[in-house]
């Protein structure tokens, strides 16, 4: 019956050997075909034959009690695995997958614990997976082995059947060496499993059964296979989880080895090129080059297309290749159209060599529930799946724009990271205004299966997951999050619960600072529901009191604070007294700031505060309008003059300055108080307030440091000169220091 047997060994993801594959089908008509792959996939196997289905695309397997627990087997139009599934469709040839069940391999992987979702393990016949391919390499006098199993198999246009010649060095190498990697009891219960599908087949047809592997495993599958009870044995007993398999849409950056895929390769969009284009091969890739170099602007002519090819292929001809590989072709792309230019280089590497091609499958293939809704949602809304890199700028005041947003938002919320809020808002429109960086990976599959416990609906799902968070939630600042997301997101079934979450823990923290950071959160919510037109009074009321329990606690938290404690009590400081003033142009938040201002008042007359915090309240307060300038000036002098540390008093006057010097450029008195404070300060006093002084002035913008250097000149000019200052002072010695200081503060000496 082994007669009857023809392996083919192949590379996963290689158009030579799909080439010699189809080929070699062609010549073989066999009556049925193996492929490695999961054998309980095929029940989803016949789909890959509807026209809907676009590679590159992957299987899907994951584990029903624990959807995060899954792999992906991707393929390409250039994968010997995909041509073997079309040739048996076209040719009507039973075919099917003989490797380990995918409720093997997860339980496999799930005694370990994962953090997310990989591709199949397959092992390579490459260089990329250690010295068997290297020693063959070695052996035909190449240094590379990539560069030999490109010239020997993937290059191949035409020419006799390798896969005999491949199984027989295989089992040469694997007499001497041990599998390049992996589980060993694993890889030989996946052999087992081969052979065993393999003499079921040999049982059901009485014609030629073709097995497409990988080519390690090629020789345990020829000749005389070993008795059946032996590998029954072996496969005895394997533990194995429920699972659920289904094909998702692939891409080539994902095929790429740079990617962490265990059989990537390092070029799919030159592979794809390769395989799909075998006439003229290298000059119609180098039009590509040149479209996706004009692309980016850059001026490239059909004359640098002829030259680059022609040098190509003389390289070609140096180097004794049949063809022209992808070294000639970058290294020609380099010297001609990039006049060795690595930034324009880079260009096509990411556009061209791995390119970003996005694969499709059919509306027949099975998808959860939250899936099709997701989907549908997203081609109501005109959002395209696409895994480019895009911005999407929203007027929340248009109806579309605001539903584009909420579903985004929903999706944030489920983990689905499909889009994310710019860092630096369009702030044309204020809060209408909204920016997303979208971008589909497709890994993403495996977030939404992971979500579709939550809910058949994103909004469903959404709501109910965002109240589980709430209520599980370890810390006051989570909670309030959720909220701002109940809001941002439109979930009106999950704003009553959450509110009761966040009450809740609210009455369980007595830490102000805590309480401090969760108000901003709850303010931005307030006036992003106004936007959206949501009833918000219920999250006001919540503002409110928080900020009743924060400002009867605040006395008692200020109160004999570590330094570091008072670097985080003076940013949240500043958090909740902007966030106030955001809300007080609501009416319902002036009530709530009046009261936060009468609080700062108090704490600003006492003597028992941090500098720090000391500091930072009087310029709140003075920003604030509630003291004037003139007193603000004269704490100022009053704290500089106080019997304490000059340490103290650096920190008094960091907490004072923080965020902005126009208070010193527009008001010289608190300007020549500081600056007539640091003339009188000794030498070791000196050295031990520079640093936070420097830390306080670094903060400030450029322009600022020069308006203050500029008024500081004014401050000193025509001011007499202290007797003897000119005798004790080199002023040699002085002119570098000088014009350090005038560099540090952004001035012109």
């Amino acid at each position: 019956m082994t007669d009857r047997v023809a392996v083919l060994p192949i590379r996963h993801h290689g158009p030579g050997s799909a080439r010699s594959l189809t080929a070699e089908l062609d010549r073989l008509q066999p009556s049925a075909v193996l492929i490695e792959g999961p054998a309980d996939a095929d029940p989803v196997l016949a789909l890959a034959a509807d026209p809907g289905m676009v590679p590159p695309v992957a299987l899907l397997a994951y584990a029903l009690d624990e959807p995060r627990v899954s792999a992906f087997w991707p393929y390409a139009v250039f994968s010997p695995e995909w041509q073997a599934l079309a040739w048996a469709d076209a040719h009507e040839v039973p075919a099917r997958f003989c490797d380990l069940p995918a409720a093997v391999i997860l339980a496999h992987r799930g005694s370990v614990a994962e953090a997310a979702p990989r591709e199949s393990g397959q092992q390579e016949a490459s260089a990329a997976q250690g010295d068997p391919i290297g020693l063959l390499a070695a052996a035909a006098g190449y240094d590379d082995a990539e560069r030999w199993w490109d010239d020997v198999i993937e290059s191949r246009l035409e020419g006799r059947s390798p896969f005999a010649a491949l199984t027989d060095a295989m089992a040469e190498l694997r007499a001497q060496s041990p599998a390049p990697s992996g589980d060993q009891l694993h890889e030989q219960r996946r052999e087992a499993h081969m052979r065993q599908i393999l003499r079921a087949a040999l049982k059901d047809t009485t014609g030629t059964v073709a097995v497409v592997c990988g080519a390690w495993h090629a020789p345990a599958l020829a000749g005389k296979l070993p008795p059946a009870s032996a590998d029954a044995a072996l496969l005895r007993g394997m533990p194995k989880r429920k699972a659920a398999l289904s094909w998702v849409p692939w891409t080539h950056s994902r095929l790429a080895a740079a990617s962490g895929y265990g059989a990537g390769i390092t070029s799919p969009g030159w592979y794809h090129h390769l395989f799909t284009t075998p006439e003229q091969t290298v000059v119609r890739w180098l039009t590509k080059v040149a479209r996706v170099l004009r692309e980016h602007d850059l001026p490239v002519s059909s004359a640098h297309i002829i030259e680059a090819a022609r040098l190509a292929d003389t390289l070609a001809a140096l180097r004794h290749r049949p063809l022209a590989g992808l070294a000639e072709v970058s290294e020609a792309t380099n010297a001609v159209m990039c006049d060795g230019d690595a930034i324009a280089a880079s260009f096509v590497t990411r556009d061209l060599v791995v390119g970003e091609l996005l694969g499709a499958v059919p509306d027949s293939a099975p998808i959860v529930p939250l899936e099709a809704d997701l989907r549908a949602q997203a081609r109501t809304l005109r959002l395209k799946i696409d895994p480019l890199q895009r911005t999407l700028a929203l007027d929340l005041r248009k109806d579309t724009d605001r539903s584009r947003s909420v579903l985004l938002h929903r999706l944030t919320a489920l983990g689905i990271g499909w889009g994310a809020v710019t860092a630096d808002q369009v702030r044309g429109t204020g809060t209408f205004h909204e920016t997303w960086t979208l971008r589909w990976r497709p890994e993403l599959a495996v977030a939404i299966i992971d979500a579709a416990p939550w809910g058949s609906t994103v909004a469903t799902a959404a709501t109910a997951k965002i109240i589980d968070a709430a209520h599980s939630a370890g810390e006051l600042a989570a909670v309030t999050a959720a909220v701002e997301c109940v809001l941002l997101a439109d979930l009106p079934d999950a704003l009553a619960p959450v509110l009761r979450a966040l009450d809740a823990k609210a009455a369980a923290d007595s830490d102000v600072a805590h309480l401090m950071a969760a108000v901003p959160a709850l303010v931005r919510a307030v006036r992003y529901g106004d936007v959206r037109g949501t009833d918000t009074a219920a999250m006001a009321a919540v503002v409110g009191a928080l900020t009743c329990r924060i400002c009867a606690g605040l006395p008692a938290a200020v109160t004999s604070l570590a330094d570091d404690a008072a670097a985080r009590l003076r940013v949240a400081l500043d958090g909740m007294h902007a966030a106030l003033a955001l809300h007080a142009q609501d009416q319902r938040g002036s009530a709530a700031r009046d009261q936060w201002i009468a609080a700062l008042t108090v704490l600003a007359g006492r003597r028992d505060v941090h500098g720090l915090v000391a500091g930072r309240i009087v310029r709140l307060l003075t920003d604030a309008g509630v003291l004037p300038r003139e007193e603000a000036a004269r704490r100022f002098a009053v704290h500089l003059s106080m019997g304490v540390p000059a340490a103290g008093k650096a920190a008094w006057v960091e907490g004072f300055l923080a965020g902005g010097g126009l208070l010193l450029v527009h008001d010289r008195e608190p300007l020549a108080v500081l600056d007539g404070w640091v003339t009188t300060l000794a030498g070791q006093e000196f050295t031990d307030v520079l640093p936070l002084l420097r830390r306080t002035f670094g903060g400030f913008t450029a322009p600022e440091r020069a308006n203050l250097a500029a008024a500081v000149r004014h401050l000193t000019s025509g001011m007499p000169v202290r007797a003897g200052l000119d005798e004790s002072v080199d002023a040699g010695r002085a002119a570098g220091v000088l014009r350090t200081v005038a560099a540090i503060l952004g001035g012109q000496r």
